[in-house]
């Protein structure tokens, strides 16, 4: 059944120019979780008088957030590694309590995570995911979360080889290739989930194994995820292991030569840039990790002005410890023009866009927008928040003002998985007890 929604403002995107405004008095069409069409209210009520209305009277209706970088499962540490250098941080957080885990305690940390982006308006999260125990059982779990919650997800699938991490994350490249393909092929026609391709990084990933990324990547014709280039320790290592910067050494193992989402990029240099530039590659940017961290500022304005498709990462449970993509746009913005000394550096209509459209080009999904032809993804914004108000510079005010309780509803597919403020498929007290149950001997 075809459904109308109708708010008192809604975010359109002029396929067209791209250019996106809120607009009174339209009515957005969605059938089988797909828009069909935008236009007046009364115009489309009337060509399509059996589709059922949705009122969000009071509220104006945004497409939903998407979140290119997050480990779900690190929820559950949050509190562990805060106030830590990268490498304590690592040893005594991530890697002490990640081997507790099970694909049981993998789901409920999922459950915490996408629930908590659901309620922040995200509506599309990459899962970074490298607790892969040498099978796929783990990554199953994390799709299963976003499934009951109703969350659509895209599952990075990590490859990891390094000898110093835990051998729960650690593979043969044999091994690896047959466990990513079979998980690429189950998802490939799935229009919830989405299996892409992620070597852990330069440091966590022998070059064998990155060329095996890259070779998977470009085969089955999806995007490549890494990190690089969050550390100035890896700009070091990597210049002492094979005379080269981190993303010119990728380029020599066929990063490049598929679609690839750079995460986080703080030290890449200007040729870097000019080579990622050439070769269609864009970028996950996680400022509120990279602060959290101290990893330094990646420099958004020199991206954005080689016209490279930035977008935003909420990043671990444990290196952020809050999960909305809204407090990312404003995060990245904020810090932008301070590090820059300049109010100019980055506007709200860029950072919403990170936020959202933008992630379309990176993860090749339909996503991100208010737009025929895309994903009936959406989130409404209580108009009457005190944090909204006034209204009359609405887009700035959703990345500068907006308060977390202003998010009412999420739709997923055509389909209200927030409510009110309220999960409609798993409750929060159900995770809430899945969480204590599963923790209470952490402590």
């Amino acid at each position: 059944m075809a459904q109308l929604f109708r708010a008192d403002q809604t975010l359109v995107r002029d396929p067209a120019s791209g250019t996106a405004t809120f607009q009174t008095d339209v009515a957005v069409l969605e059938d089988g979780g797909d828009i069909v069409a935008i236009g007046p209210a009364a115009e489309l009520a009337k060509k399509h008088p059996g589709a059922t209305a949705v009122s969000l009277a009071g509220k104006a209706l945004l497409p939903g957030t998407v979140s290119t970088h997050t480990h779900a499962f690190q929820y559950l540490v949050r509190g562990f590694g805060d106030d830590l250098e990268f490498f304590d941080w690592r040893s005594k957080g991530i890697y002490a309590y990640s081997l507790k885990l099970d694909a049981k305690g993998i789901y409920v940390g999922a459950l915490l995570a996408f629930a908590e982006l659901l309620r922040h308006g995200t509506t599309t999260a990459v899962d970074f995911f490298y607790l892969n125990d040498q099978a796929n059982e783990n990554a199953e779990a994390v799709i299963q979360a976003a499934r009951d919650l109703g969350m659509r997800v895209v599952l990075a699938r990590c490859l990891y080889d390094w000898d110093g991490a835990p051998m729960k994350y650690r593979e043969t490249v044999p091994v690896a290739r047959r466990n990513t393909e079979a998980l690429v092929d189950k998802y490939r026609h799935d229009r919830m989930a989405q299996v892409h391709v992620a070597p852990h990084s330069p440091h966590g990933a022998s070059g064998e194994m990155i060329r095996l990324g890259a070779e998977i990547a470009k085969a089955k014709g999806v995007p490549l995820h890494i990190h690089v280039a969050e550390g100035q320790y890896e700009v070091k290592e990597t210049l002492e292991k094979h005379g080269k910067t981190p993303m010119r050494w990728l380029e020599t193992l066929g990063v490049l030569d598929g679609k690839c989402l750079a995460v986080h990029g703080v030290w890449l240099d200007d040729g870097e840039l000019d080579l990622m530039k050439e070769r269609g590659a864009a970028l996950s940017y996680n400022p509120s990790s990279n602060m959290f961290l101290g990893d330094g500022v990646t420099p958004i304005p020199k991206w954005l002005a080689r016209g490279i498709p930035v977008t935003l990462g909420v990043d671990g449970g444990c290196s952020n410890n809050q999960a909305s993509i809204f407090g990312e746009m404003r995060m990245c913005a904020l810090l932008q023009k301070v590090t820059a000394l300049d109010a100019r550096a980055v506007t709200a209509e860029q950072v919403f866009d990170m936020g959202t459209v933008n992630a379309e080009h990176a993860l090749g999904l339909p996503v991100g927008s208010i737009a025929a032809g895309k994903r009936a993804d959406f989130v409404t914004l209580d108009l009457g928040d005190l944090s909204l108000l006034p209204v009359q510079q609405l887009r700035k005010n959703v990345v500068y003002a907006q308060s977390a309780k202003a998010v009412r509803d999420v739709f997923v597919d055509g389909k209200r998985v927030v409510n009110d403020g309220k999960l409609t498929t798993v409750t929060e007290e159900q995770v809430a007890e899945q969480v204590a149950r599963l923790t209470a001997s952490w402590r």
